[in-house]
Formats: structure tokens, C-alpha cells, sequence
């Protein structure tokens, strides 16, 4: 079953910058998005852009001519993360039905986890975050179903309840990683189909 993961559309990018075409430049831009991931997930959403930048190797010069505002960071690192998952769940489409669901929900709690900060400083009603929503539902929501229709994966469930349960776990604070592994192991039993 080939699982289809549209782009998100330009017009709900329309916040974002796109990465630049010379290789150089594209380079500056990756290292800033890595940097603004790491730094954002351990500082929280006011984390400082000169140490993003500082961390990036560039000038605060190049982050700004990358990035106009901090909302232009945020959903720039936020789509980068989301593309990242369905792409995951692309590379997933020929595995076993309940190990790729499985695999898929657990690199989205690593994604939300390390996200917090993030997602909560983003406007939820944006068209962006909207579209970044669809593109959640599209690459998850079929490999939910496969996993169903092998048996392996409850069908009383539908795939808003699964990112539900995996959301509250990947938000609770304070939770050290070996607990929320545990936590999540139980709640993916409870999804899994009793043979």
C-alpha cells in the first residue's frame, strides 16, 4: 500500500522562508535550523537567537536574513520537523504493518517531546499549522489503518484517538525518558490488537 504525504501547500507556508537555492547559503540555513532545534528544545520558545546563531557558526546578520522574526524560526523548524516525519513514514510503507505504526508513533512522541516549546508558541489557527495538522493525519493516519486491516492493530480506534493518547504522553513535564518509554510502551499495547 503506497501512503501518500503531500507537500504542504506554498500559500500555507506563506510565514516560513523557503531554504535558499546556492549551497552555501542552504548550508548557513540547515545549520540554523539545527541549531534552533537543539537550543530551542533545551532552553524552551525565548531561547536567544545570538546563541542560535553563535551555535550555527554564522553571524546574527544570517539568521535574521534567514529568518525576518522568531515566528519565522518556530515554523520554520516546525515544518522541518514535520516533513521529517512523513518522510519517515514513507520509509515505512513496506515494513511490518504494526512495527511501522508502531515506529512511526514513537519517533512522533521523540518529535513532540523535543517540540513543546514550539508548538505551544505557535498559532494554532494559522493556515500553516493547519496544513502542518493534514500532513500529521496523512502520513499517520494510513499506516493506522494497514495495521488494521492486518489484524494487528485494534479497529475500534480511529487515528485522532492514537495521537491523542501519544500527545498526553509525549506533554507531560518532568517525566525522565526511561518513564515515558514505559508509559508509551503500555499505551501502544492498548492500541495493538488482541489475538
Amino acid at each position: 500500500m503506497r501512503l501518500s504525504t503531500p507537500p504542504i501547500e506554498p500559500d500555507a507556508r506563506r510565514a516560513t522562508v523557503r531554504r535558499p537555492q546556492r549551497a552555501d547559503a542552504r548550508r548557513n540555513f540547515d545549520a540554523l535550523l539545527d541549531a534552533a532545534r537543539e537550543v530551542f528544545a533545551r532552553e524552551g520558545a525565548a531561547a536567544s537567537l545570538e546563541e542560535i546563531a553563535r551555535r550555527a557558526g554564522v553571524n546574527i546578520a544570517t539568521l535574521y536574513r534567514n529568518f525576518p522574526t522568531r515566528q519565522h524560526l518556530f515554523e520554520a523548524v516546525y515544518l522541518d520537523e514535520v516533513e521529517a516525519l512523513a518522510r519517515v513514514a514513507r520509509e515505512l510503507r513496506d515494513e511490518d504493518p504494526w512495527d511501522a505504526l508502531d515506529t512511526w508513533l514513537r519517533q512522533f512522541v521523540a518529535y513532540a517531546t523535543t517540540k513543546k516549546a514550539i508548538f505551544d508558541a505557535l498559532n494554532h489557527q494559522d493556515p500553516m499549522f493547519v496544513a502542518a495538522r493534514e500532513l500529521i493525519h496523512a502520513a499517520g493516519e494510513p499506516l493506522l489503518r494497514r495495521a488494521q486491516e492486518a489484524g494487528k492493530a485494534r479497529s475500534d480506534v480511529v487515528f485522532d484517538d492514537v495521537l491523542f493518547l501519544v500527545r498526553g504522553i509525549s506533554g507531560a513535564d518532568q517525566v525522565g525518558e526511561g518513564q515515558r518509554e514505559r508509559v508509551l510502551t503500555m499505551a501502544l499495547d492498548g492500541v495493538r490488537a488482541r489475538v
